[in-house]
């Protein structure tokens, strides 16, 4: 694998980081509003360790939104101007009985 193939941001990659960032911070649990925050804050740090650990050239952007399921709509959207060949994005939305949790990562290569 040369350099290139070896710098890129592969969504499959990171879809993987994503989920298990989810799954180990809220895993099983219902939601509670009192610990929303800290969920969130904890996916996001998880994010960002474990893609900054990999050593690869780019600039990470991490948001993550946790919402009850009470019923209420949702609608988000994302645009970036970059370049397609260096830069990528990843959204993963998991949800359980009482809740959605939407992450989205962007690299932008440096």
């Amino acid at each position: 694998m040369d350099d290139r193939e070896e710098n890129q941001f592969i969504v499959d990659d990171v879809s993987k980081i994503i989920k298990e960032a989810i799954e180990n911070t809220i895993g099983g649990n219902a939601y509670q509003h009192d610990k929303v925050n800290a969920w969130t804050g904890n996916i996001v740090e998880n994010c960002l360790n474990t893609l900054t650990k990999q050593q690869k050239p780019y600039k990470y952007i991490v948001t993550c939104l946790i919402m009850q399921k009470n019923g209420a709509g949702l609608h988000t959207a994302s645009s970036c101007f970059w370049n397609n060949d260096t830069d990528g994005s990843c959204t993963v939305r998991w949800e359980n009985k009482s809740m959605y949790c939407i992450t989205s990562v962007f690299g932008l290569a440096i």
